[in-house]
């Protein structure tokens, strides 16, 4: 298990067994360097733990713990957490800030606690069988065991939906997810599991009345107050650390923050493509350029078949965001300088950033028509052809209700799924549907915005981004921490009222009130982008050849996913340039590679470099 996840923690290894429990760790060292071996244990060695990730508090935890008697060996935020258990037991959890997914072993009552951070930065698996419990933070860990590794053709179905498996599935159905802000506890004796939700984000304020706009300063210093704090206590570290900056705003706001709390310049890492569209690098150079950022810049074009083949085997389950490119060319790029670095995600959930958001708005026009009148829109979308522009549009307002467009509208495409997908591979189509697999994304009510908000957070956030980022960084042995993620931030974030986060034209609204002055005026003006990478024309150059031999080989097409005379329809116009199905295709070619990989005998991690051609920059603005 240890061996497959070397690239997780390549400083250190340790194990602990007794008996019937065998915990193992792959440490990336990055507090107390020389100490802070594990696993670690309680005073007269009754209880241990192993821990992957970081606690922000750790120190003022120490403090309250050692004035109720705990004695210390390290100066780790990993023995904390044993300290703390012992005081306060699955409770002590709630009491931490940070990104954690830990375990305890408490010989005396022979069982095991294992808990996981409010939004799930870090990672945890675990399958109950006969013989007992195993957990791990990667799927492939555990392929050493004999569990009943049958598919779950209901959660890969979920995978059609956003082009991830949200949890708490996984591909296989005797192994799950343990939920973000979840604990669990094992009792060796019965085989019994406990499982408790400790936090959930809070639901969104729904307040819309005459004193918004008069709270509008107030909120602002709040969330500026709380921004900054969050970042300070993430530049914590015993290693090199920086961020990732790029064209974006909640990017640069991290690195505005961090060189005003910093002596030395931050060092900054940034990555472009020969696309100009792509290209964010000038947009990131204004921001190094205004706080003088000890800036690097990486424009690359990937060796892309073994690119493609490393993040298939990095993320262990099906995962079509090809976001996941350049998250894993920029870790990469900053491991070679740093241990540590900052970045803007949970910005566009918490705020409000998101393009979709807005469209709630134009889409409220349509709950003035009558239903009947609605349902004819969907009839006559039924019977345009397939290449009709419209035809997902008018099926989007003639659902029933303003969250079920949301989703409809932030989903995959009704029609293209049905004419692509056979029967059994379609995910739910309806928010009933939806909400019956994945209860804990749904607010009981609320106005949609709000709904909308908490759908992003919970589902999103936490099953794509989060996953895209940990999996990505921890391929090149680099931590990652978020400071608008931190759950203080958030849950302030959450009582703002929603008219301050998202109005006509803009998203993020009270987050650049509070903080848009730290950035260059251009930097606001610019179009939204995400994190992309030119896949429409790799997937006619450099890829073809594998996306066409990959999503043609009979070996797939027996599966019986899809429709194939469908597919060819696709693989053809984007083939030509008629229409631009990338999106489709990358998420089709995951699926398959996935499923060859997983079949492997020697399945396991290995750390290579990604090939690339590269021109490398290195921009020093003191």
């Amino acid at each position: 298990m240890l061996a497959a996840i070397v690239h997780r923690g390549p400083d250190d290894e340790g194990r602990f067994t007794s008996g019937g429990i065998a915990l193992g760790m792959r440490r990336l060292s990055i507090i107390d360097l020389h100490t802070g071996h594990q696993p670690i244990s309680n005073e007269d060695g009754s209880i241990w733990v192993v821990f992957n990730g970081e606690i922000y508090n750790y120190q003022e935890l120490r403090r309250d713990l050692i004035a109720k008697g705990h004695r210390f060996r390290t100066n780790s935020d990993t023995e904390t957490l044993i300290h703390l258990y012992e005081e306060e037991g699955p409770s002590g959890v709630e009491r931490l800030r940070g990104m954690f997914a830990y375990a305890i072993w408490d010989e005396p009552r022979q069982s095991l606690f294992i808990a996981r951070d409010r939004f799930g930065k870090k990672p945890l698996f675990y399958a109950q069988h006969p013989r007992g419990l195993v957990f791990a933070s990667e799927l492939k860990c555990l392929r050493v065991h004999d569990l009943d590794w049958s598919l779950d053709q209901e959660a890969l179905s979920m995978y059609f939906l956003q082009m991830y498996i949200p949890e708490p599935y996984t591909p296989f159905g005797a192994v799950k997810k343990l939920p973000a802000g979840s604990w669990l506890r094992y009792h060796a004796a019965s085989g019994k599991l406990e499982q408790h939700t400790y936090w959930r984000p809070p639901a969104p304020s729904e307040d819309r009345g005459p004193t918004v706009a008069a709270s509008q300063g107030d909120w602002a210093q709040k969330v500026r107050e709380a921004f900054d704090e969050a970042v300070r206590i993430r530049m914590i570290a015993d290693v090199p650390l920086g961020a990732f900056l790029s064209g974006g705003i909640d990017s640069g706001l991290v690195v505005a923050s961090m060189a005003r709390q910093s002596e030395a310049p931050v060092k900054t890492f940034s990555i472009g493509f020969e696309e100009a569209s792509f290209n964010e690098l000038p947009a990131a150079r204004l921001v190094a350029q205004r706080y003088r950022t000890d800036h690097h810049e990486l424009i690359l074009r990937p060796d892309s078949g073994r690119m493609v083949e490393r993040l298939v085997r990095q993320f262990d389950e099906p995962f079509g965001d090809s976001s996941a490119i350049p998250t894993l060319m920029v870790s990469e790029f900053a491991r070679k300088h740093v241990k540590v670095a900052l970045s803007g995600d949970g910005g566009d959930e918490l705020f409000g950033g998101y393009q979709s958001f807005q469209d709630i708005e134009r889409f409220r026009r349509w709950d003035s028509v009558p239903q009947a009148a609605r349902s004819l829109l969907a009839g006559l979308a039924r019977l345009l052809p397939y290449s009709a522009y419209g035809k997902n549009f008018l099926w989007t307002i003639s659902r029933p209700s303003a969250l079920e467009r949301y989703l409809t509208h932030n989903t995959a495409p009704y029609f293209f799924r049905e004419r692509l997908l056979q029967p059994a591979w379609r995910p739910p189509s309806t928010a009933a549907g939806l909400r019956a697999l994945l209860p804990h994304c749904f607010l009981p009510a609320g106005d949609v915005l709000s709904q909308a908000l908490y759908f992003e957070t919970t589902a999103k956030l936490t099953g794509d981004m989060l996953v895209k980022v940990d999996r990505a960084s921890m391929a090149a042995s680099l931590e990652v921490r978020c400071p608008l993620l931190d759950h203080p931030l958030a849950e302030l974030a959450a009582a703002i009222p929603p008219g301050l986060k998202v109005r006509p034209g803009r998203g993020k609204a009270i987050l650049l009130d509070a903080l848009g002055d730290r950035l260059p005026p251009e930097l606001l003006t610019l179009p939204k982008k995400g994190f992309g990478v030119p896949l429409a024309e790799w997937f006619r150059g450099d890829l073809r050849s594998m996306l066409w031999d990959t999503l043609g080989n009979r070996a797939f097409l027996d599966r019986g996913i899809v429709h194939p005379d469908f597919l060819k329809t696709i693989l053809v116009e984007h083939d030509s340039g008629r229409r631009n199905h990338y999106h489709w295709l990358w998420s089709l070619l995951m699926l398959e590679l996935w499923f060859q990989d997983w079949r492997q005998p020697t399945y396991a991690a290995h750390r290579t470099e990604l090939p690339a051609s590269r021109v490398t920059r290195n921009h020093s603005s003191r």
